[in-house]
């Protein structure tokens, strides 16, 4: 093989593998959401998000059992990145918290970090999830695979209150909206273990 047909060759598997990330890493949220949807009330304002039940269930089911136990109220926001993302959900402010449980990350084709307002999953490394969770300030594509995404703002429009939240801005609640019966019901093994851990932890 002459020098210029081992560069085209090389050439030509460059751009393959390319294609195969760019493609991998194309978003598709369609038919991600049964239209559960979380409110989650800051002291810098309101942020809508909706949740991808029909695709991240166990992850969505955590979420919402958490949200509806107030395990989120009163918490802080204790990691804020510019230009990145805010993070939320340690119960002791500090990022070290967690429910007293972990769980598997649910990674989905075309559920993706591609534009700003996604609602992922923090975690510690593989399958470490527990409470807390970040929602983006940009694209962040290099989290893909690594983080479970969960949700996603409803419009543009939460980005304002998003941009605004500073690291130490609070929780007041967060509010889920939606028929959640079937998904609680599908993920109700995992649950009752869950609420059996958050009962001893964090009793209502």
């Amino acid at each position: 093989m002459t020098a210029l047909n081992k560069l085209i060759t090389l050439t030509l598997i460059s751009m393959v593998a390319l294609f195969d990330i760019g493609s991998a890493d194309a978003a598709d949220f369609s038919n991600a959401s049964s239209g559960i949807t979380a409110v989650i009330e800051t002291s810098k304002g309101e942020i809508h998000l909706e949740l991808f039940d029909n695709k991240v269930p166990y992850t969505v089911a955590n979420f919402v059992n958490l949200a509806n136990r107030g395990y989120y109220d009163g918490l802080k926001f204790h990691r804020v990145i510019d230009n990145f993302m805010i993070q939320g959900g340690c119960p002791f402010g500090t990022g070290r918290g967690g429910p007293g449980y972990q769980f598997k990350d649910e990674i989905v084709k075309g559920l993706v970090h591609n534009q700003p307002g996604i609602l992922s999953m923090a975690n510690s490394g593989r399958n470490t999830n527990g409470s807390q969770f970040f929602i983006t300030h940009v694209k962040t594509p290099w989290l893909n695979g690594k983080h479970t995404v969960f949700g996603k703002v409803v419009s543009s429009k939460e980005m304002a209150v998003i941009n605004r939240i500073r690291k130490g801005d609070s929780i007041i609640a967060v509010t889920i909206m939606g028929n959640t019966e079937p998904l609680l019901e599908k993920c109700s093994k995992k649950l009752k273990r869950w609420n059996y851990i958050l009962d001893k932890k964090f009793p209502k």
